[in-house]
C-alpha cells in the first residue's frame, strides 16, 4: 500500500517565505522569538523550523520540515493542541524552556526542563534534531530526538533506555491531516533478541522478527550494506535502542509510520523533487500479525494463504472453511514426550520436521547452546515444541504456542517443528502404497523410456552442438565492446563443458532446497552428487557446485558472459575451477568445482568458529598467502591481466585442507598488457571492501584489488568484519580501529582472542603494518600484490610507514546531537536496498 505523500502548507505567502528562510539563523535564544511567518533553518539548509499547516487543515502547528519545495513535517511539537489561529510565537520563557504562546500569551507547548535555567538556547542541527542548551556551558537540556513524532531520521534512536527509564517510539499521525498521535505506534522490543514491532493501540500489528546483529530476519528482502542503514545496541539488560545512518549523509531520505499503520523508507527524488516509497511493511496479507493463528502458517503465494503447520489441523474447521483464521490450529496427535514423559519408548520418541525459509514465531527464547546441541537440548526439554538456529542470533527454542509464523520464497530461518512419532508412521504407510502401485507402472514405463531415449539422445547431441554454437558466438560479440584489444577469437574453449539443461536439473532434484549450498547476488548454488551422467567427462563421484542466475538478480548476460571468459582458461590451484556452463531455455548456469569447507567468511564470523574448527594462526598464514598468490597470478602471471573487483570473505572458498580459493568472476575486467587503469560508469562490488578512487570515482586498476585484499587481511587477523568492528565511538569499521591500534602501539587488542600465542606477536604486527600499507587512501600508495607477497614473507624486511586509511575519519553519531546511553554496542550497517 502506498499512500500520497503529505502536503504542508506554509503560512503566509511563499514570497514571504523565501525572504525569511534567506535572511533566518538556525537559533532560537532569550531575545529572539518566531512568528508565524518566520522561520530558522539549520546551517546546511535542509531543515526547517516554523509554523504549518496541514493539507485540508486550518489549525497551526509548530514542526520540523525538510527545506524542500513542499516541506514536510518530520516532527510536530504541538500535535496534540493546535493553534487556532495565525497569532503564535516561539520563544525561551523565563525558566529557560522552549515554549510555544498563543494569542492570549499563554504556553500550549513546553519542553518541560527541570530545574529551570537562567539563560538558553534553541538551536536546529544538520541533522533535523532541535536542541535546547545551557549557554553557560553548552550542556543539551532537551532535544527534539528525545521527543520522536512519526518519523525516524539519520542518527534518531527509538528504543528503551533502562538506565533514564526513558522509552523512544514513533506515533502515528490520526490521519494525513491531523498529526494528533493516532492508533499507530513503531518502537523496539527490548529482549534478549529484539524486534521492532509495529503495534495497533497497543496490540502487535507487524513485528520484524529477530535481530542477528546485521538483519532482521523476518524483512526477507533486508540485505547488509557497508556504512548505510541500521544500528542496534542491546546490553540485554533492559536497553535496546536502533537507528540508521547512510554512508551519504546528505541523501534525502527517512523513515516514516503512516497513519493507516504502514512503516516507510522514503527519498527524495530529485527529478520529481518529491518523495518516492522505495521500501513499506506490513507488504503484503500474511505480514499482519498473527494472521493464521497459532500453528498456522502464511504464504502469500498459495490459496487460501493460510494452512495449519503439518501434524496439525483447523481448530474450527468450519471459520477455517470460510476464511476466518484467527482461532489456529491444533495437533492431530499428542506429543509422546507429553503422553509418557516418565517412561519414553525408544521406538516411539518425537521428532522434528524441518521447515525452511520461514519467519520464526513470536516468543522465541534464546538459549546459549551451539547448532548441533540446539537439536539435543529441545528434545531434552518436553516444553521445547520447535527450534531454530541462525547465524548472529544462535540457538532458539519456542514454548507453548507458534505464532505469527509465515512461508517465504527467500531468506527466512530453518524452522525446526516438534512432531509425535505417529506422523512418521503415517508417512510409512503412504509410501507403502505408493510403492505398491509403482512397481507395476514402472515397469511399463521403463520400456517406453528406452525407446523415447534413443530419439531424445540423438536431438539432445544437436541441442548440445547448437549450445556451444551459440556460447561461441556470444563470446566475441560480448568482448567486441569491452576493453580487452587482443583477438578473442584465438581462445579455444574445447575443455569447457556445456552442459544439458535436464541433466543439471535432474541431478539437483529440480534444484530443490535440499540441494542448495547458498545463495549470493548472483543467485542460489546447488551441489550435485554423481556426475558420472554429465556427458561422461567428469569421474564418477566428482562433486560439482552448479551456480544459478537468478531471474530477479541485477546481474545478467554482461556478468555470466564475463565469468566464462575470464575463467574458463585459468588454472592456478588458488583459483576456482570452472568445468562449464548451461545456456539452454534462457537459463545462464555456471558448473564449477565443489569446495566442501565453504567459504571463509564462514570461518572467521559466522557458523563455522565452533573449536574444531578453530582457524589457528598458521591455517590463517596460509590462507593469506593463498590468496596473495591467486590475486598474484590474476594480476602478472595469467594471459589476461585481470582485476577481480569484488575479493572479500565471502568470495573466498575453501578445500577440504583449507586451502584457498578465489572464486566469483563475473565483476571482473579484463585489461590489455599496456593498460594501468580504466573507468567505468557501473561500479560494483560490495562497500567496505572498495577502494574509494573506485567507489567515489569509478576508477579501477590493480591497486584497487590491492586494497580488497588488505581489508581482508586485517579481518582474517582480527576475525572480526570491516562493517561490524566497534570498540567505541572513534572506532566505526575495522580500518578505523586497526589505524587507532597501530598509532597507540597496542596491535594485540586487534587481534583475534582466540589466537593466544604471544610467539606469534611479531608476525601479527608484520601483517597489520602490511595489511596498513595495502589500504592507504591513495592508490599510488599501495604497493602491488608481487610486493605485498614479498612482504609478508620477509623476502621485503624494511617496511615503510603507513598513511590513515581511507573511510577512517567519519564522526560517530554521539558527536551529532543524539543522546548518549550506556551499555554494550553492536555496530553493524543495514540497509534495504539491492546489493551484492
Amino acid at each position: 500500500m502506498k499512500l500520497s505523500t503529505r502536503q504542508i502548507l506554509l503560512f503566509p505567502a511563499v514570497l514571504v517565505l523565501v525572504f525569511y528562510i534567506s535572511n533566518a539563523s538556525d537559533t532560537i535564544s532569550t531575545n529572539k522569538f518566531l512568528r508565524v511567518s518566520e522561520t530558522i533553518v539549520s546551517n546546511d539548509k535542509r531543515f526547517i523550523l516554523g509554523f504549518f499547516s496541514p493539507e485540508n487543515s486550518t489549525n497551526h502547528y509548530v514542526g520540523i520540515m525538510f527545506n524542500i519545495q513542499s516541506p514536510t513535517a518530520v516532527w510536530v511539537a504541538n500535535r496534540d493542541k493546535p493553534l487556532q489561529d495565525s497569532s503564535g510565537r516561539v520563544t525561551i520563557s523565563d525558566d529557560g524552556n522552549l515554549v510555544i504562546l498563543n494569542s492570549q500569551n499563554k504556553s500550549i507547548w513546553s519542553s518541560n526542563i527541570s530545574p529551570a535555567v537562567r539563560n538558553s538556547t534553541a538551536q536546529l542541527l544538520d541533522t533535523g534534531n532541535l536542541e535546547l542548551k545551557d549557554s553557560s556551558n553548552g550542556r543539551v537540556l532537551w532535544e527534539s530526538f528525545r521527543d520522536p513524532s512519526d518519523s525516524l531520521l539519520q542518527t534518531m534512536k527509538i528504543g528503551v533506555d533502562k538506565n533514564t527509564n526513558t522509552t523512544n517510539v514513533l506515533n502515528s499521525w490520526i490521519s494525513s491531516s491531523d498529526p494528533f498521535a493516532g492508533s499507530f505506534s513503531a518502537g523496539i522490543q527490548p529482549e534478549t533478541i529484539p524486534q521492532i514491532f509495529i503495534r495497533k493501540n497497543g496490540k502487535p500489528h507487524w513485528r520484524s522478527g529477530p535481530w542477528n546483529k546485521q538483519i532482521f530476519i523476518g524483512i526477507p528482502d533486508m540485505t547488509s550494506f557497508y556504512l548505510n542503514g541500521f544500528d542496534l545496541v542491546n546490553d540485554n539488560k533492559g536497553t535496546a535502542y536502533l537507528t540508521f545512518l547512510y554512508a551519504n549523509q546528505k541523501e534525502m531520505a527517512f523513515f516514516t509510520l503512516n497513519s493507516t499503520g504502514f512503516l516507510q523508507q522514503k527519498y527524495l527524488e530529485p527529478s520529481k523533487n518529491d518523495w518516492e516509497v522505495s521500501w513499506e511493511s506490513p507488504a503484503n496479507e500474511c505480514d499482519f500479525y498473527g494472521k493464521c493463528g497459532h500453528f498456522g502458517s502464511c504464504d502469500p503465494n498459495s490459496s487460501p494463504i493460510c494452512t495449519c503447520l503439518q501434524g496439525f489441523k483447523p481448530k474450527i474447521q468450519e471459520e477455517w472453511g470460510r476464511g476466518n483464521w484467527t482461532n489456529g490450529c491444533i495437533r492431530k496427535s499428542m506429543l509422546e514426550s507429553q503422553r509418557n514423559s516418565s517412561n519414553l519408548d525408544e521406538g516411539k520418541q518425537d521428532w522434528f520436521l524441518k521447515l525452511q525459509s520461514m519467519k520464526v514465531p513470536d516468543y522465541a527464547i534464546w538459549v546459549p547452546f551451539a547448532d548441533e546441541d540446539c537439536h539435543k537440548n529441545c528434545l531434552r526439554n518436553f516444553s521445547c515444541i520447535a527450534y531454530s538456529y541462525y547465524t548472529g542470533i544462535g540457538c532458539m527454542h519456542w514454548e507453548g504456542n507458534l505464532l505469527d509464523v509465515q512461508k517465504f520464497s527467500m531468506g527466512g530461518a530453518d524452522l525446526f517443528l516438534r512432531l509425535s512419532y505417529t506422523e512418521i508412521d503415517q508417512k510409512r504407510e503412504l509410501a507403502k502404497v505408493t510403492i505398491a502401485i509403482i512397481v507395476p507402472v514402472g515397469s511399463i514405463i521403463l520400456a517406453i523410456f528406452g525407446y523415447i531415449s534413443c530419439k531424445y539422445l540423438a536431438k539432445r547431441r544437436g541441442r548440445k552442438r547448437k549450445s556451444e554454437l551459440l556460447l561461441r558466438e556470444s563470446l566475441p560479440n560480448f568482448y567486441k565492446e569491452s576493453m580487452v584489444t587482443e583477438d578473442i577469437n584465438q581462445a579455444k574453449f574445447e575443455e569447457l563443458l556445456v552442459y544439458n539443461f535436464n541433466i543439471l536439473a535432474t541431478a539437483t532434484d529440480n534444484f530443490h532446497l535440499s540441494s542448495k549450498l547458498g545463495q549470493g547476488g548472483f543467485g542460489p548454488v546447488y551441489k550435485v552428487m554423481f556426475c558420472v551422467i554429465v556427458l561422461g567427462k567428469l569421474p564418477e563421484g566428482q562433486e560439482i557446485a552448479v551456480k544459478r542466475l537468478s531471474q530477479s538478480s541485477g546481474q545478467g548476460l554482461e556478468e555470466f558472459m564475463n565469468e566464462v571468459m575470464v575463467i574458463s582458461k585459468l588454472q592456478h590451484r588458488n583459483l576456482v575451477r570452472l568445468f562449464g556452463c548451461c545456456i539452454e531455455r534462457g537459463e545462464k548456469m555456471l558448473v564449477y568445482e565443489y569446495m566442501p569447507k565453504r567459504s571463509l567468511d564462514a570461518y572467521l564470523f559466522g557458523s563455522h568458529q565452533q573449536e574444531e574448527e578453530f582457524l589457528d594462526w598458521s591455517k590463517r598464514v596460509i590462507i593469506i598467502e593463498g590468496i596473495g598468490r591467486g590475486l598474484l597470478y590474476l594480476h602478472r602471471d595469467s594471459r589476461l591481466r585481470i582485476i577481480h573487483r569484488d575479493l572479500k570473505a565471502s568470495n573466498i572458498l575453501l578445500d577440504e585442507y583449507l586451502n584457498p580459493k578465489i572464486s566469483d568472476f563475473g565483476m571482473a575486467r579484463i585489461f590489455p598488457g599496456n593498460q594501468d587503469q580504466a573507468n567505468t560508469n557501473r561500479v560494483v562490488g560490495t562497500y567496505g571492501y572498495m577502494a574509494p578512487e573506485y567507489a567515489m570515482e569509478g576508477r579501477f586498476s590493480e591497486k584497487s584489488d590491492v586494497y580488497s585484499f588488505g581489508v581482508l587481511l586485517l579481518e582474517i587477523i582480527s576475525g572480526r568484519r570491516n562493517t561490524s568492528f566497534h570498540q567505541d565511538d572513534s572506532a566505526l569499521s575495522l580500518l578505523a580501529n586497526a589505524w587507532k591500534c597501530w598509532n597507540e602501539n597496542k596491535i594485540v587488542e586487534l587481534v583475534d582472542p582466540k589466537i593466544t600465542d604471544v610467539h606469534l606477536e611479531k608476525e601479527i604486527v608484520r601483517c597489520v603494518h602490511v595489511g596498513l600499507l595495502c589500504v592507504q587512501e591513495y592508490a599510488e600508495d599501495r604497493p602491488n600484490v608481487s610486493t605485498v607477497l614479498s612482504m609478508l614473507t620477509r623476502e621485503i624486511d624494511d617496511l615503510p610507514s603507513p598513511k590513515q586509511p581511507a573511510f577512517t575519519t567519519r564522526p560517530s553519531p554521539s558527536k551529532k546531537g543524539s543522546s548518549n546511553s550506556q551499555g554494550s554496542v553492536n555496530i553493524v550497517t543495514v540497509t534495504i536496498v539491492e546489493g551484492r
